[in-house]
């Protein structure tokens, strides 16, 4: 299956297996990991979850909010933004756009390849790509409202996932455009849009909507539906929902950002599961590494490590292509075993 981060131009309709033993021993397909069901509990984690506003961020509250994604990406690895500079209407022309979409050109498609084969995802997605060049007026079956709509967005995305890795550099000691300068290789970074829709599931306790998994890139930006729920991520051994809320962002840290900073931020083992009721949408856009970046730890914070006694790097160099084709083949297991493989192929180290 082609992938985002590989500048192919269009993924398939539905990801899907025909081996029903695959999927009855898929991993993940029953998680050892059990989701607690105790109501009180689930409804505490959701209360705890990072909302951070970028409203004053530029001001006075500089700091505090600076503390708050401190905080976030050290603990969570997952925080939600308001007042992100994003207008309402726009994020409400992209979700029209998109749930028409998808019920006139997806819905029918998604239920006869369900009901013909046995899903290792519940899910019915197509990929958009953005930057080192798009391919919007590529993909087939999109209008003109569409493709306008999803590039405007996209422009805007671009430019707040941008402003959040500087506000990462900030609170690293990095300075200001050192992780957009990590991702760019010779032709920039890349950065794309997986458009998801999760439809109604008449078995979800056999199957998810999308298995669990870290992302493979650098800062991911997602526009989930408000209505309907499902992303959970992996918290202290338990499975925490991300509460929707209207008109927000959600943002998560991907395996890239977990070597760049030597672990200091970890990206962090999520899923999809599966509803009854409902057709869930997800917008996620990846502002990921260019292919041929190198990537490696800031020799600043390794250096900073060890001063404060930590040891030596912990994280392999390697360039991002090298990395995508691993993880093309390991996705859906532990991120740990794909940093050691990389380790055993690196380049040489970086140094202090």
């Amino acid at each position: 299956m082609s992938k985002l981060t590989r500048n192919i131009l269009v993924d398939t309709v539905v990801r899907g297996s025909t081996d029903i033993d695959a999927f009855n021993n898929a991993y993940n397909y029953i998680r050892p990991l059990q989701v607690s069901f105790d109501t009180k509990e689930k409804e505490r984690e959701m209360e705890n979850f990072p909302v951070i506003s970028l409203e004053n961020v530029n001001g006075n509250e500089r700091k505090a909010i600076l503390d708050q994604i401190e905080d976030a990406c050290k603990n969570w690895g997952f925080f939600e933004l308001v007042n992100h500079g994003i207008e309402e209407e726009l994020l409400d022309r992209v979700e029209r756009v998109n749930k028409e979409h998808y019920r006139k050109c997806m819905e029918q498609r998604f239920k006869e390849f369900a009901a013909s084969k046995s899903l290792l995802d519940w899910e019915s997605t197509f990929f958009l790509r953005h930057l080192p060049e798009s391919n919007i007026s590529e993909v087939l079956d999109l209008s003109d409202e569409y493709r306008d709509v999803m590039k405007e967005f996209a422009v805007k995305l671009e430019i707040l996932a941008e402003q959040l890795l500087d506000l990462l550099c900030d609170n690293l000691g990095l300075e200001k455009g050192y992780l957009k300068n990590a991702f760019s290789g010779s032709r920039g970074p890349s950065f794309g849009t997986k458009v998801a829709n999760y439809p109604p599931c008449p078995n979800p306790d056999l199957v998810k909507g999308l298995r669990a998994h870290t992302d493979a890139g650098g800062i991911i930006l997602l526009l989930q539906d408000d209505k309907v729920s499902g992303l959970q991520l992996l918290k202290d051994g338990k499975w925490v929902d991300v509460p929707p809320m209207r008109h927000s962002i959600v943002v998560n840290l991907g395996d890239q950002i977990e070597v760049i900073t030597n672990g200091k931020y970890k990206s962090v083992e999520h899923r999809v599961i599966t509803q009854t009721n409902g057709t869930r949408m997800s917008i996620a856009s990846f502002y990921n590494p260019g292919s041929d970046a190198v990537i490696y730890p800031a020799p600043s914070l390794l250096e900073q490590k060890a001063e404060e006694g930590g040891g030596n790097q912990q994280y392999p160099k390697f360039v991002f292509e090298d990395y995508m084709k691993l993880y093309a083949a390991l996705k859906f297991q532990a991120k740990e075993p794909r940093f050691q493989a990389m380790m055993k192929a690196s380049l040489p180290a970086a140094t202090a």
